[in-house]
């Protein structure tokens, strides 16, 4: 299972990160110069959910836009209350 949201298609994206040292001009140095770039990975922040998917509850996992957008059908929450036992 990969780290992919099953709504929105979001997933592990690749970059650079990039080391500098140095002074920046306008604040009276020689300027910024780029001593590495180094690759990183940009992770989405995915949730495992319980939601109703074809009319069953499944464990799926969203990212939290698709959560806040409002793509994902939560389960009904269970209104269990155990049986009271009768004094005699």
């Amino acid at each position: 299972m990969s780290r992919e949201c099953h709504y929105t298609g979001k997933r592990v994206s690749f970059g650079n990160k990039i080391a500098r040292r140095g002074k920046a001009k306008y604040l009276g140095g020689v300027g910024r110069k780029i001593t590495g770039i180094t690759r990183r990975k940009f992770k989405p922040n995915i949730q495992k959910v319980h939601a109703i998917v074809d009319g069953k509850v499944t464990r799926i996992r969203v990212s939290t836009k698709a959560l806040k957008m409002g793509l994902v059908q939560k389960r009904l929450k269970r209104n269990y209350k155990p049986a009271e036992k009768k004094a005699s």
